[in-house]
């Protein structure tokens, strides 16, 4: 009670003091006691608030001081204990959670700062991203540009569009006041202004390229800025510009290649480069930008690549242009030689017709004249004329093969043949030659050399005849050797045969053949002409002026043909020469057969055919006349004519054998042999029908065994063949001679 009347209001001014205090009072703790709802709601919509157990540690601490001051409002008057005791807890409490939060607030406000820090690190990360966001949009724009003029530069091959295109497109692209391209001089001196943006024909003039400002720019990998002043920058006027854009140059690789020139561009023999110069435009203050300086550098790249294909293109279509020409002479050189070859081809078909016709005339009939009663002076006369008559014909074969061997058309005639007997026969032939010059000839085949081999007998009789002939021709005194045997394997090691190769086999061998004389001998720097046709050694020429310079020729085509090599061996003039050739020979399967096959039939003058019925027909009356004494002399009764016509009308039954020339006017004679067929349904009652031409070619033994010939033989004939003819056709009533 007494505390009351201490409070009580003295004056009516401290009345009104307390009444605003109570006023004031309530209103604190109406306001204390909306905070916290605040901080309540806040919390509820704040998710990611990291303190707010702090939050409603404070909010405590604001509800008990609101719950201090509306506790107050009942001490300004009259009040019981209770009110004391509620007063001081309140004011306890108060004080405790206040402390407490002060406490927290020491280590909280610490992390809040950092907070504070981190935001505004990330405030910085934005706008550093949204910086390089900037750039990279800079950089696509630039990209879009830079694939734009890329695409306009390079669609085209022309080296006049591609720079031209560049220009517009850049100053199109970048707002260029002007732009401009200077190109090198032929000199490679100095630059000339080739193309601008704006005047449609610059006016070419020139400046040194040993300008420091163009060095400058020639050494850098990147767009350079120049002085708008310098030489290369002045491409407009300056009247009534008061500040001239900036100015940038930037190089342009030229293709580096050799021999190679466009109009007046220099052989690009060194790295050599054009000058781009850009001008931006005037009384502006704009500035070259990084990403603007980075197209210009790419489009100068691309300027380059486009440049280097426009020259590759130019180059290949001069080279398709050289092509062409020179196709052209070459098709035109090939119709050339094939109309020469088919003029030649002719030739040698006709002369071959015709020259085997005398010699025809000429063997047959010295044969015959050698059956006759003939003093020895007469007959050696007659062998003299039947020899040089054989070798006339070997001479018109030579010239035959070299044209068959040349065109790939001559082929081996395969066959098992007396391989001892070939040898002796050439030496047999040879000998009359030998012993006029007085020459001693000597023949050695070794023990191991099989006696029978499978091969073309011909051709190997021809090669060894060639060889040994030269052998006999270029010796004036002395001796000639030849030998024969099978050879080694470590034979085929001689370094003078690097190009041979041979492959050993169970069912072949390889033979070779070696003929050594005393004669004139040969410079070994002229061996390799020997075999090339038609040329001799000049040494042995001046000598002996006889041969065709065809032999070796064809004796190495041959031996090639027959899977082997031939090559030539001297020490020099005078020393004696060795021809040495090795030819693959096969080996008979039986060779009791093969001796069989080889025995000699009985041909000689006893074979009588007396009473055979033989027509010839024939168009000249020589070769007709010529052939008609060879079927005489055995006893054939013949008949001949002249046309095919008369042929077809007296050809009967009675005739076994009939001898055609193939190649006579008007019918020829296949057509008479189909006409014959026709004529005589039966074999048996139908004559035997051979060819006698002097046409060494495959077509013509082809075609006369289509129409149904039963032989063929070629011109020349001797007496001796003709026997042989006639038993041959007897006895097989078949008989093709291989031609």
């Amino acid at each position: 009670m007494e505390s009351c009347n201490c409070i009580e209001p003295q004056w009516p001014a401290d009345e009104l003091l307390m009444k605003y205090q109570y006023i004031s009072d309530f209103f604190i703790a109406l306001a204390y006691f909306s905070i916290p709802l605040e901080l309540i709601y806040f919390v509820k919509k704040s998710a990611v608030f990291p303190y707010r157990w702090v939050l409603v540690q404070f909010g405590a601490f604001i509800v008990l001081c609101g719950a201090t001051h509306l506790i107050n409002l009942w001490t300004f008057s009259m009040h019981s204990r209770t009110v004391a005791i509620v007063m001081t807890t309140a004011k306890v409490f108060t004080a405790a959670v206040s402390c407490a939060t002060a406490l927290m607030l020491v280590h909280i406000i610490p992390d809040l700062l950092s907070v504070k820090t981190r935001e505004l690190f990330l405030k910085n990360k934005a706008a550093e991203l949204d910086r390089e966001m900037g750039l990279i949009r800079t950089h696509e724009e630039t990209g879009r540009h830079v694939r734009m003029l890329t695409h306009e530069i390079r669609s085209t091959l022309d080296r006049h569009t591609i720079l031209k295109t560049t220009l517009v497109e850049l100053g199109r692209t970048l707002a260029l006041e002007e732009c401009a391209l200077w190109m090198p001089t032929q000199t490679g001196l100095e630059l000339q202004l080739s193309y601008t943006l704006h005047q449609q024909n610059p006016v070419g003039y020139t400046v040194p390229i040993q300008l420091p400002v163009i060095s400058q720019v020639f050494t850098s990998n990147h767009a350079v800025k120049i002085s708008p002043n310098c030489p290369v920058a002045r491409l407009r006027p300056l009247a009534g510009k008061y500040m001239p854009g900036e100015v940038v140059a930037v190089r342009v690789p030229l293709l580096h290649l050799l021999n190679f020139q466009i109009n007046d561009w220099p052989e690009l023999s060194t790295k050599r480069y054009a000058l781009m110069v850009l001008m931006l435009p005037s009384d502006s203050a704009r500035q070259w930008h990084v990403h603007e300086l980075e197209l210009v550098e790419v489009v100068a790249d691309q300027v380059a690549v486009a440049l280097s294909h426009a020259a590759i293109l130019e180059e290949s279509m001069r080279a398709r242009d050289l092509l062409v020409v020179q196709n052209i002479a070459l098709d035109r050189a090939r119709r050339e030689a094939e109309t020469a070859i088919c003029a030649r081809n002719d030739f040698l078909s006709v002369m071959n017709h015709e020259m085997r016709t005398p010699m025809h005339a000429i063997i047959a009939l010295s044969s015959l004249l050698q059956e006759t009663e003939l003093t020895p002076e007469q007959r050696l006369m007659v062998e003299t004329i039947l020899k040089s008559g054989n070798l006339l014909a070997t001479l018109i074969n030579d010239v035959l093969d070299l044209s068959r061997l040349e065109d790939g058309s001559l082929q081996l005639q395969l066959g098992t043949f007396n391989l001892h007997a070939v040898f002796k026969e050439v030496l047999n032939l040879i000998k009359p030659i030998a012993s006029v010059k007085k020459l001693l000839v000597a023949l050695n085949l070794a023990p191991d050399l099989p006696e029978y081999a499978v091969g073309d007998e011909k051709r190997f009789m021809q090669t060894l005849l060639n060889v040994v002939g030269n052998a006999v021709k270029f010796t004036k005194e002395g001796n000639i050797l030849i030998t024969a045997f099978v050879a080694k394997s470590e034979s085929f090691l001689d370094s003078r045969t690097p190009e041979f190769f041979p492959v050993p086999s169970d069912n072949h061998f390889y033979l070779r053949v070696q003929v050594k004389d005393s004669g004139s001998g040969i410079s070994p720097q002229d061996i390799p002409k020997l075999f090339t046709k038609f040329a001799q050694n000049q040494s042995i020429a001046t000598r002996n002026s006889h041969g065709s310079g065809l032999g070796l020729a064809i004796c190495k085509r041959f031996v090639n043909l027959m899977e082997g090599h031939i090559w030539i061996e001297s020490e020099g003039l005078g020393k004696g020469c060795t021809a040495v050739f090795v030819v693959k020979l096969g080996i008979p399967e039986s060779s009791n057969e093969s001796k069989l096959s080889f025995m000699p039939k009985m041909s000689g003058p006893q074979t009588n055919f007396t009473g055979l019925k033989v027509l010839v027909l024939d168009d000249n009356g020589v070769s007709r006349s010529v052939t008609k004494g060879l079927l005489v002399h055995p006893g054939c009764d013949v008949m001949t004519v002249g046309s095919s016509e008369e042929c077809l009308h007296v050809v009967s039954q009675e005739h076994k054998v009939v001898f055609m020339d193939v190649g006579i006017p008007g019918i020829d004679g296949y057509e008479v042999a189909v006409h014959i067929h026709q004529k005589f349904t039966r074999r048996h009652e139908r004559p035997l029908i051979v060819a006698l031409t002097g046409n060494t070619d495959k077509i013509t033994k082809e075609n006369c065994m289509s129409v149904g010939m039963d032989g063929v033989i070629l011109k020349p004939i001797s007496l001796e063949k003709m026997r042989s003819v006639l038993l041959g056709l007897l006895e097989h009533r078949v008989l093709f001679e291989a031609i």
